[in-house]
């Protein structure tokens, strides 16, 4: 057996050395703790549970040098609180959607959809590529708060309704249940649109206080429980043909974070921007199903004559949102300049091998 040599046990010394001068400031690091505030209940399938996930997510991929704390709507702040708890530092995180925001900044909810707008796929693609996020940046910085894509949705269906909806004077007088851009359309078309937070929509629909509502895909809206109030099922979601999930940082903490933990949490946040999207996908087939077979649900398609209305006021609604200049506009113009893009090589690839698919 040989011996080691000065040398040798000088090297490894040195490298024993080495290796404690280096793990000295990791184990000093003090271990960062924030809190995210979501707009959803506690484990909503779709975004509650990607809130959660972004959570863990965050701990397994900082070594448990940062944790987040998930608190449902209502635990800490409303719903609809969520954005102000991040701008005043209530929390540092919020996982919400931007359709809440129009008070704020009336064209904030095409960050989740806009009326006939872009499909999940062609949003993401504008916000990573077609300067989407810089101007998203641009809009939430007077508030600061730093904003990220953060889970999607998929496609929405059109809502629930307590009544069928078989021409365009049927939908006129309704009051609905449609946040966003696509209850400014409902506005435009006769109907009264109500903006209240998840966990009221039931409620409201079942005291008869609002006549429909829209929320999410089949998956959420089976877990919310609507079938059991409004049987009719209409589509397509015309209003939010995407499902953007909304993650919120305070400007101030974001700063104050090393740069490996901004690209951390920046990573988790894309990572969970695809699963999901995917996870919505793969469950809204499935609970579609179960809700048509197994609850007694109806599908209906919305009448022509309100298709075309819609469409003529969707674009009108864009119009609005030009006119109010500044940064508003340019993200009308960017938007609309990726719809122009996006638009024919989607019709000639999944529009067209849907329709032949069957």
């Amino acid at each position: 057996m040989s011996h080691p040599t000065r040398r040798s046990l000088l090297a490894g010394g040195a490298l024993a050395v080495g290796a404690g001068a280096l793990a000295r400031p990791a184990l000093a690091q003090e271990r960062i703790e924030w809190t995210m505030v979501t707009s959803w209940p506690k484990n909503l399938p779709g975004p509650g549970m990607t809130a959660e996930r972004i959570a863990t997510g965050i701990e397994a991929a900082s070594g448990g040098r940062m944790r987040i704390k998930v608190r449902a709507a209502g635990e800490l702040v409303p719903a609809l609180a969520v954005f102000d708890a991040v701008a005043e530092g209530t929390a540092e995180m919020a996982h919400t959607a931007s359709l809440f925001w129009a008070g704020k900044a009336a064209v904030a909810p095409i960050y989740t959809a806009a009326p006939f707008g872009l499909t999940p796929l062609e949003h993401i693609t504008w916000v990573d590529h077609g300067g989407g996020q810089a101007l998203w940046d641009r809009l939430y910085q007077p508030f600061g708060v730093k904003p990220f894509m953060a889970g999607n949705t998929g496609f929405q269906m059109g809502g629930w309704y307590t009544r069928e909806i078989n021409t365009l004077d049927d939908f006129r007088g309704l009051k609905i249940r449609m946040p966003g851009l696509g209850g400014e359309v409902a506005r435009r078309l006769g109907a009264t649109p109500v903006s209240l937070p998840p966990p009221e929509i039931v409620p409201a629909l079942q005291a008869g206080t609002i006549d429909a509502a829209e929320f999410l895909g089949p998956w959420s809206d089976l877990a919310m429980g609507f079938w059991q109030v409004a049987e009719h099922y209409y589509w397509p979601g015309f209003h939010e043909p995407n499902g953007t999930g909304e993650g919120l940082v305070s400007l101030a903490a974001w700063e104050g974070l090393p740069e490996d933990l901004k690209a951390v949490v920046a990573h988790v946040l894309a990572v969970e921007n695809i699963r999901g999207l995917g996870e919505a996908e793969w469950e809204n087939g499935r609970a579609l199903r179960q809700l048509t077979e197994e609850k007694g649900v109806t599908l209906h398609a919305y009448p022509e004559d309100l298709m075309e209305a819609a469409k003529t006021a969707s674009e009108e609604v864009f119009d609005m949102l030009a006119e109010e200049g500044g940064v508003s506009a340019e993200i009308i113009e960017s938007y609309r300049a990726a719809r122009a893009r996006l638009t024919p090589w989607s019709k000639v690839s999944q529009a067209a091998l849907l329709s032949a698919r069957g």
